[in-house]
């Protein structure tokens, strides 16, 4: 029996599908101005694992998960880079499919843009106004009225009056009320914006998810997913306003991840402590290293992002390649390496998946399998060999791990560092770059980059950096 744990009641609960064995799950997915961070790298691996496992339990799942191409952060990186604002986010939605791609995620069923529902972000912001719900602020833009919606706050647990202070509420001078949010953004000179009954503009932030999930989902679906910095006031307001336009309850159980942290630190972009996954990627052995790391904590707590971290990830998911080598030609292994259902998986691994999806329990449990593995191998004992690889290799199929063939895995090996020389260059190549353009803040943290990898850095006259090993 699935429990998961709810966010909006705060309790862990049985999960029932609204619509017998379907299963329709929202995911809130990356605003594409730049290169995906190991923070996001968490929030999609920790959706792909709960969609994973809900087919591999027999649900009928439908899977979406959203871009936002079209937001303040991405016309501000263009007008940086001097680039028209849809073609840096093709480029950016480019690079997210490909690092994806490295780190075994599962494309969704549907991949919704925010620029291809501008019809329906109309439609459901007119319902609101026609609702009295929202409202045109003397500046051109549409605002939602909060304290016309009594519920608001159940999600994050916040008062209407204590909210004010909350993250990323803007308060204005057109507001009626500080809390209220942009619904519909008038047109601003040079920016991009759509013909609309209330005005030329653009979507606000909100309202994309909204008119997504529920054009994709109907009106009330099962799961809606993303990271814990998105409870507030994101999720708080898709609930406003999807209830208010619809007139119905909008999402049966909310899921929010927990932060990657970097020295106790949540990692963002806009902190400036985070590391691309594109990068990290560079200093591992094999991108399912990324995986097992940020699947061996629970989902809902905070992880810390280390080298040593990862190095652990790195043995311990060796060690677990090293009980397959030689076994996977077996047939029970082989026909096993195609399976991803819970019926061919130890009843504990399932335990501990239905238990609120905990992965650190389900890894002991393949550690446990790999040990036994080991003995029955020792022993000759070939057909209590081929049942375990059978079942390490269905939880990893479930898990995303375990996809490789063991030898070529095993024989790829790690330079001292983590880093090939040419892997090196290439990062103080774009550190010369960020320097030249007087952007410290990219420089230093290529710096920690390769610091955190073992590489010493000294930087002599001229601009020339010498670097060596530790």
């Amino acid at each position: 029996m699935l429990k998961i744990h709810n966010s909006l009641t705060g309790e862990k609960s049985e999960f029932k599908p609204l619509r017998g064995n379907e299963v329709r799950m929202y995911v809130c997915g990356i605003t594409v101005y730049d290169y995906i961070h190991i923070g996001h790298a968490r929030m999609l691996m920790v959706f792909d694992l709960v969609q994973r496992y809900l087919r591999a339990s027999g649900y009928r799942v439908t899977y979406v998960r959203n871009i936002t191409d079209i937001d303040d952060k991405i016309i501000q990186r263009a007008a940086e880079t001097s680039e028209d604002w849809a073609a840096l986010a093709r480029r950016f939605t480019a690079a997210m499919h490909e690092d994806c791609a490295l780190l075994g995620l599962e494309a969704p069923d549907h991949e919704p843009r925010a620029t291809e529902f501008i019809r329906e972000i109309i439609a459901m912001t007119r319902r609101l106004i026609d609702k009295g719900f929202a409202y045109r602020a003397a500046n051109g833009d549409v605002m939602y009225s909060v304290r016309k919606f009594p519920a608001y706050g159940a999600l994050s647990g916040r008062k209407i009056d204590e909210s004010r202070a909350g993250a990323r509420v803007q308060i204005d001078e057109f507001k009626q009320d500080p809390l209220d949010f942009v619904v519909w953004k008038h047109a601003k000179a040079g920016e991009p914006s759509w013909d609309s009954p209330f005005g030329p503009g653009r979507p606000g932030w909100h309202i994309e998810c909204s008119a997504m999930s529920v054009s994709l989902l109907g009106e009330y679906f099962d799961l809606h997913g993303g990271g814990m910095d998105l409870k507030f006031p994101h999720h708080e307001n898709e609930i406003a306003q999807s209830c208010a336009a619809c007139g119905t309850p909008f999402v049966h159980v909310w899921m929010h991840n927990g932060f990657v942290n970097i020295d106790d630190e949540k990692m963002s972009k806009s902190l400036g402590n985070f590391f691309t996954v594109r990068e990290v990627l560079k200093t591992l052995r094999d991108p399912e290293v990324l995986r097992f790391f940020l699947l061996s904590s629970h989902y809902r707590g905070p992880i810390n992002y280390s080298l040593t971290q990862l190095a652990q990830a790195d043995e311990t998911l060796a060690g677990l390649y090293r009980a397959l080598k030689g076994t996977q030609a077996m047939p029970a292994a082989a026909a096993a390496a195609g399976a991803a259902a819970v019926a061919a998986v130890p009843a504990e691994f399932r335990a501990a998946m239905d238990d609120d999806f905990n992965t650190p329990d389900a890894l002991a449990v393949m550690q446990g399998v790999a040990r036994e593995l080991n003995s029955a191998k020792a022993a000759a004992d070939s057909e209590r060999a081929a049942a375990a690889a059978a079942a390490l290799l269905a939880m990893g199929k479930i898990l995303g791990l375990l996809q490789q063939e063991p030898d070529g895995y095993l024989k790829r090996g790690l330079a001292p560092s983590g880093m090939s020389d040419a892997q090196i260059e290439e990062l103080l190549a774009a550190r010369r770059a960020a320097r030249g353009q007087r952007n410290f803040r990219e420089s230093d943290r290529i710096r920690d980059l390769l610091a955190a990898a073992g590489i010493v850095l000294e930087d002599k006259p001229g601009g020339i950096t010498e670097w060596r090993r530790a």
